[in-house]
This record gives structure tokens, C-alpha cells and sequence, in this order.
């Protein structure tokens, strides 16, 4: 994709998220786009993902719906307030609530689709539903609940 994902425009001094973060080499490193009124992320699975042969460990999961929800959070917010993603001031969103329903086994060697959908948008709070697809089937969906970071996080 030639758009910069949503993580892409997180300020540097709080980008090491081991998620989303683009400053965490050991991470997932996950990227996330809009697709119309949805977001959408591609994740594959390393070996080391294992929960038993063959299956993706369902920790995994969650979190790339934490990560993914809270990206989907912040880019919903840029475009409630009608302004470009690297606008001042930056909106960081991270985890009050996360929920995630397993629905069948993940395979591991399996390029992963996240779908994200905002629920629930205000000032200061955004509801996230997500869906895992391994193969066109659902295999897990979630719900994050995401609140704009705190200034007691920000380093400085």
C-alpha cells in the first residue's frame, strides 16, 4: 500500500507499543487502513505464534484486536474532527476494556484479516467491534473499548 497506516503517524516518544508500535523491533509492527467506513489489517503469523501444532495462540488474537481497535480509535477521531492524521495536537487512544470472543480455532499458517467497525464515537471515547478471518472464516471477534490517552502517559 502506498497510504501510511494509521500507526505510522503515532508521535515517536510513544510508538514502542509491542503491538503497534513502529519503534518496537520485537513487535508486531501491525498496520492499519481504512476500507470505506471499516478498517482492515493483515497479520501473519510467525511459527512461534503456537498455541498447539497447527493452531495460533488465542493471546495473539487479542492482541492484534487491542491494537487494532485502538489504531482504528484514533484515525475515527482525526476524521471526526475533520483534520489530516500528522495534524497537532497528535490522538493517542489506548485500552480501557478489551473483549474477545474465540469462535473456532486459528490456524497458524494462515495470512489473518482484522476488520475493524466504530461502534461508539465521542470526545474522549470510541467503541471498536473486530472480526478475525483466516481463510474467509470468522475465528474470533472483539470489542474494544478505547479512551484518549492519558497526559499522565505522555513521556515529558
Amino acid at each position: 500500500m502506498t497510504q501510511k497506516a494509521f500507526q505510522e503517524y503515532y508521535p515517536e516518544e510513544i510508538s514502542q507499543c509491542y503491538g503497534c508500535g513502529t519503534r518496537n523491533p520485537h513487535g508486531h509492527q501491525i498496520k492499519s487502513y481504512w476500507d470505506g467506513d471499516d478498517s482492515v489489517m493483515h497479520f501473519t503469523p510467525a511459527p512461534y505464534h503456537i498455541a498447539i501444532p497447527g493452531f495460533v495462540y488465542g493471546g495473539l488474537l487479542a492482541s492484534l484486536i487491542d491494537c487494532h481497535g485502538t489504531g482504528t480509535a484514533a484515525a475515527a477521531a482525526y476524521r471526526a474532527e475533520q483534520r489530516p492524521m500528522d495534524s497537532e495536537p497528535p490522538l493517542r487512544f489506548v485500552t480501557a476494556s478489551l473483549h474477545v470472543d474465540y469462535l473456532r480455532p486459528t490456524p497458524l499458517n494462515t495470512e489473518l484479516e482484522v476488520r475493524g467497525s466504530i461502534k461508539e464515537l465521542k470526545e474522549k471515547k470510541v467503541v471498536v467491534t473486530c472480526t478475525v478471518l483466516a481463510n474467509d472464516e470468522i475465528c474470533a471477534k472483539g470489542e474494544v473499548v478505547a479512551v484518549k490517552m492519558p497526559s499522565s502517559m505522555m513521556p515529558g
